[in-house]
């Protein structure tokens, strides 16, 4: 949404009209930088996997917990430093919640919303 603004300024020998627009939205792109749709199809890949071994570990917390921190490692690498990853990792820590997809959630909610910022005042 752009509103146009009208101000003059002097050019030489003249004023001259200079119409300047100013956006409401952020110039700044908020979703996540991907470099390409391989990294993302990768750690939508490894989401996948995790959460179908996460069901079947459910009875071995400790592979379990290994799998989670592993799966958690490699997703940082993959899509960098998100802070959605950690609501995911504290999910899948608490025992039961394994059938919860929750590392698929985070990553389409990373693909979907991108980087969370910080809160600002209005």
């Amino acid at each position: 949404m752009e509103r146009p603004i009208t101000t003059s300024r002097r050019l030489g020998d003249g004023m001259q009209q200079v119409e300047k627009t100013w956006e409401v939205l952020p110039p700044h792109e908020t979703r996540m930088p991907l470099g390409s749709h391989a990294r993302l199809a990768a750690a939508f890949a490894v989401a996948v996997a995790s959460d179908l071994l996460s069901v079947w570990l459910e009875l071995f917390p400790p592979a379990q917990i290994v799998l989670d921190l592993a799966t958690a490692g490699i997703l940082f690498l993959l899509l960098g430093r998100q802070p959605l990853l950690l609501p995911a990792l504290v999910a899948e820590a608490i025992p039961g919640l394994a059938i919860v997809p929750s590392w698929v959630i985070a990553v389409g909610s990373i693909t979907l919303w991108g980087k969370v910022g910080p809160l600002t005042r209005r």
